[in-house]
């Protein structure tokens, strides 16, 4: 969803990672190509590609059962990155084995990277210290501390930027010794499939725009409030005409 989104902003993004030669890792294939995502670093095999029902509540709200079979993290070294020479990699914790040695490369590259932090485990964890942007969920958070703002105060000191996404009530940041809030774009929630999703696309796209802090929260915030309006992920993802149409109301 990140990597389409940021397609669809008008960035050149890849995805890196697994897929099965099933049914649904042909369709997510396709819809990289009808994106216009690059997916010459995607990896195919004959385990089931992972799965992920969503159950979305009147509210809007969702819940997500995440099944992976016996489909196991792809092994250090599958993909060879070393033609790739990105402005920016965003991290989301699946795959540890080939992400860990990338982030530890794309530090020594001056790669800027961002991680979608969205539940505690060992892979986000571990990654937490090796980017430059941690952006994690509000349930990130409580899983690291009692409070968000105490669990700010603890990611701020492991990676050099950290903001806590708190979906309708907006963000917190803290970044060195400046921190603040940011508001979400108020709009009518239909279902919030894709959301983070939709953030973490526009905020890594900002990173590698070279944007201004304050135009890049924005920026991320409203793709996030505007993928809430439509059903599904995919449909929900805004194009830069329509993000910039939001900001001028923020």
């Amino acid at each position: 969803n990140a990597a389409v989104q940021i397609a669809g902003v008008g960035g050149i993004s890849a995805f890196a990672g697994y897929l099965g030669t099933d049914l649904y890792g042909d369709k997510h294939l396709q819809e990289f190509i009808d994106s216009g995502v690059n997916s010459s670093l995607v990896v195919r095999g004959y385990a089931p590609t992972p799965l992920s029902t969503i159950l979305v509540k009147p509210d809007g709200q969702r819940s997500l059962i995440n099944y992976k079979g016996q489909t196991k993290p792809l092994p250090e070294n599958t993909i060879d990155f070393s033609h790739v020479k990105p402005k920016v990699i965003l991290f989301d914790g699946h795959e540890p084995y080939i992400s860990l040695p990338l982030a530890e490369y794309a530090r020594e590259a001056k790669i800027p990277t961002v991680l979608d932090a969205g539940s505690l485990n060992p892979s986000t964890l571990a990654l937490l210290s090796k980017v430059d942007y941690a952006v994690c969920s509000e349930k990130f958070a409580l899983q690291l501390a009692e409070d968000v703002e105490f669990a700010l105060q603890q990611i701020s000191e492991i990676a050099p930027v950290a903001v806590i996404t708190l979906g309708e009530h907006g963000l917190i940041w803290k970044k060195g010794n400046e921190q603040g809030k940011h508001p979400a774009l108020s709009v009518d929630t239909i279902d919030t499939t894709g959301a983070g999703d939709a953030f973490h696309g526009a905020f890594a796209y900002g990173v590698a725009s070279n944007m201004a802090w304050d135009d890049l929260l924005t920026f991320a915030s409203v793709a996030g409030s505007l993928c809430c309006q439509k059903m599904g992920a995919r449909l929900g993802l805004a194009n830069l005409s329509e993000i910039d149409l939001a900001m001028q109301h923020m």
